[in-house]
């Protein structure tokens, strides 16, 4: 079970892995995802209307693009969080260097990341949890990835969740994307390109703009180089938050800030409570099926 804050969270920090096992007969996978993302930015121009500052209709659009990303990935079972629309996408605002997050100074009276509704966020995870009874959970890491409110509390809810049922969850990972890794796609995106930047048509990051994790606390390194097209797929489903370009022998993609990323045959994890020096290629690892 891997559990999301917004809609489109699913494909881009996980999405191959949700292939990968939804592929697998013997395998079911559940995504939860807790909000419609409606404070998101709207990419398409035709689509602005959209943004919450406007027509405010952005939830309702990207549960449809949601739809057909799960449908890309494999169709695995889905749920909102309490049911759809019952919290709200909490927005963030930038702060620090590069794609940095923090909690904006009002919040909505739904909004997800609010202090005073954790218990009944928690109570609603752990009725998904008793219905699926998953054996491997997923989530953020405590920073959120870049420190989004609503990243964070996610990864709050699904750490507690995992500890309220022991009995039921035998591994708890936190999806993460080590700088070396990202690094290293970025030179092979560059490689690709011949050396040109420019010919993403996205603007190249400067150094630590975009947010990494530090390589040696990755545990977990699943190869989900098999399911490229799905995950293509799955991005341009979500067409009002990733920009998805495509060349000769290339892929790469950005958010509505336009800094190209390099689509990675890896998706990195961290096992919660590893021993020293762990190092798996499968989240079912040593868990009893």
């Amino acid at each position: 079970m891997l559990v999301h804050a917004h809609p489109d969270d699913e494909t881009l920090t996980s999405g191959g892995t949700i292939a990968r096992y939804t592929a697998e007969a013997d395998t079911g996978v559940t995504v939860v995802t807790c909000t419609l993302g409606e404070e998101g930015e709207v990419i398409p121009p035709e689509l602005a209307q959209l943004a919450p500052d406007r027509g405010d209709q952005l939830g309702g659009y990207r549960t449809r693009e949601l739809d057909a990303a799960l449908a890309a990935l494999g169709g695995p079972e889905h749920h909102y969080l309490g049911g759809t629309g019952r919290w709200r996408d909490t927005g963030m605002v930038l702060a620090g260097h590069g794609t940095r997050a923090a909690l904006p100074a009002e919040l909505h009276p739904r909004a997800f990341a609010r202090p005073d509704v954790f218990g009944t966020q928690l109570a609603q995870l752990l009725d998904v949890i008793d219905a699926v009874r998953p054996q491997v959970l997923v989530s953020y890491a405590a920073d959120g990835t870049y420190g989004h409110p609503d990243h964070v509390r996610a990864h709050e809810l699904t750490a507690a969740a995992a500890k309220a049922r022991p009995d039921v969850v035998a591994k708890l990972y936190f999806a993460v994307r080590s700088t070396e890794l990202l690094d290293e796609g970025l030179a092979e995106l560059l490689d690709a390109c011949g050396d040109d930047p420019g010919r993403t048509g996205l603007r190249w990051p400067e150094p630590d703009e975009h947010p990494g994790h530090d390589a040696g606390a990755v545990t977990t390194r699943v190869d989900v180089s098999a399911h490229d097209d799905e995950r293509i797929a799955a991005m341009r489903a979500h067409a009002t938050q990733i920009d998805v370009r495509c060349g000769g022998g290339w892929t790469a993609f950005a958010m509505s800030n336009g800094i190209v990323q390099p689509l990675l045959g890896v998706e990195e994890f961290v096992l919660d409570g590893a021993e020293p020096g762990t190092s798996e290629t499968d989240l079912f690892e040593g868990v009893e099926t």
